[in-house]
C-alpha cells in the first residue's frame, strides 16, 4: 500500500480529450510491470503531474478500475491490484476462444498483402528482442495480435479482449525475461504465420493454443519470482 509513485516524463497532446491519454499512459506503465501491484496513485499527484484538474484524473482511474486493475478506495486511495491468477485464466479462456477462430478465418483466405505485413511485424519483433527490449518486443507481440483482428473483419472484439487481458497480460510481461521465452515467442508467431500462408487452419490453432497457453504453464514460477505481485 505504500509503493511511491515514480512516473516517467509524458507530455500531454492538447488537442485530444486529457483523461483516454492518462488512463492509456497509466494502464501501460501498469502492464509494463513499471508501476507495480501495491503502488499508491494519487489523484493529487498525478493531477500536479500531467497538469490537469483532479476530474480527468478520476475518469482515467475508473477506468482502471473497471478493468480490474486498480482498487479505488474512497476519499482515501487508489491502488495498483496484483495479478489474479482466476482473473488471468479467464481472459485466456476468451482470447482463445476468439483467436482460434480469427486464425482458422485467416488460414482459410490467406491474403499475400496481409501475409506481407504480418512478416514485417515478424522482423520487427526479431530486432527488438536482438537488443532485449522487452518493452518494444511487447508491444510489437500485441500489435501483431491485433492485425489478425483486423484483417478477420472483428476488430471490436480486439477491445474487448484487451479489455479482460490486464491480469494475464502482466503475467505474461514477467514472463517475458524467462530463458528462452523470447525466441519461443518468435518460434510461435512465425510458426503461426506460416500456417496462416499455407491455408492450413488446423495447423494455425494448433500453434496458437500452444502459444498462448505458455504463460499459463509457467505460473508457479512466475508467482516464485515474485510472490508479492501473484495471488
Amino acid at each position: 500500500m505504500n509503493a511511491p509513485l515514480q512516473l516517467p516524463e509524458f507530455t500531454l497532446d492538447r488537442s485530444r480529450h486529457a483523461a483516454p491519454q492518462v488512463f492509456e499512459r497509466l494502464r501501460d506503465m501498469i502492464i509494463d510491470m513499471t508501476l507495480t501491484p501495491g503502488t499508491v496513485l494519487s489523484r493529487t499527484e498525478l493531477a500536479a503531474r500531467f497538469g490537469l484538474s483532479q476530474t480527468p484524473i478520476r475518469d482515467a482511474l475508473q477506468r482502471l478500475g473497471d478493468e480490474g486493475l486498480v482498487d479505488i478506495f474512497p476519499q482515501h486511495a487508489t491502488v495498483v491490484k496484483p495479478i489474479e491468477i482466476a482473473l488471468a485464466r479467464e481472459a485466456h479462456f476468451l482470447r482463445s476462444a476468439i483467436e482460434l477462430e480469427v486464425v482458422h478465418t485467416l488460414a482459410a483466405r490467406p491474403d499475400p498483402a496481409f501475409i506481407a505485413r504480418l512478416r514485417s511485424s515478424l522482423a520487427r519483433q526479431r530486432l527488438v528482442a536482438a537488443e532485449d527490449d522487452l518493452h518494444e518486443f511487447s508491444l510489437a507481440d500485441q500489435a501483431m495480435h491485433q492485425m489478425m483482428y483486423v484483417a478477420a473483419n472483428v476488430p471490436n472484439l480486439w477491445q474487448m479482449v484487451r479489455s479482460q487481458s490486464g491480469h494475464i497480460d502482466r503475467l505474461r510481461r514477467l514472463d517475458l525475461p524467462s530463458p528462452g521465452k523470447l525466441e519461443r515467442v518468435l518460434g510461435d508467431h512465425t510458426a503461426l504465420v506460416d500456417a496462416i500462408e499455407g491455408g492450413d487452419g488446423s495447423a494455425a490453432q494448433d500453434v496458437l493454443r500452444r502459444h498462448l497457453s505458455g504463460t499459463l504453464g509457467n505460473i508457479e514460477e512466475i508467482r516464485q519470482r515474485h510472490p508479492s505481485f501473484v495471488r
